[in-house]
């Protein structure tokens, strides 16, 4: 990011790691943005957690994920726990965490639902492929919702004073 170290005293992630390729690095610009004593909030989407002696999610999860992935251009998904190791990694404290999982899932019904009418379906034809391809997506995203695979999580954490 293009900002001194300890810019911040609060760094807001909305949105944005799942964008990310190098989940690492990414939280490390956070660490490194903020301020000793401040605070990081990362409200991304994930995958589930991986429940005990599980080493990976199943193959039908990884299936879905792609599909996902390659509908909206994203690199792979991590999980909140997985984001909750590289908060711990950077000496976090005060980790905190939150499924909003079930805030946000509606939304994705409502979304579809209002666009079941002619003129939405009329436009979304005349739209283009990458339109329609986001379209298909929110399908797959509900999907994941239904399968409990797609989480949208919370994180919040204090950076460790030096």
């Amino acid at each position: 990011m293009p900002f001194t170290d300890n810019s911040f005293d609060l760094v807001w992630s909305l949105e944005s790691g799942e964008h990310m390729p190098d989940k690492e690095q990414f939280v490390n610009e956070l660490f490194r943005v903020a301020v000793p004593g401040g605070r990081i909030i990362i409200v991304t989407w994930c995958h589930r957690d991986l429940d005990p002696g599980e080493s990976s999610l199943t193959k039908k999860e990884l299936k879905l994920l792609k599909a996902i992935n390659r509908a909206y251009y994203l690199p792979e998904w991590c999980s909140v726990d997985d984001y909750v190791k590289l908060l711990e990694k950077n000496g976090a404290t005060d980790v905190r965490r939150e499924d909003w999982s079930y805030i946000i899932a509606p939304f994705w019904k409502a979304v579809i639902r209002s666009s079941l009418n002619l003129r939405s379906v009329w436009g979304l034809l005349k739209s283009g492929f990458s339109t329609q391809r986001g379209a298909y997506a929110m399908l797959l995203m509900l999907r994941g919702f239904d399968k409990g695979l797609i989480k949208f999580g919370l994180l919040t954490c204090a950076v460790p004073e030096v």
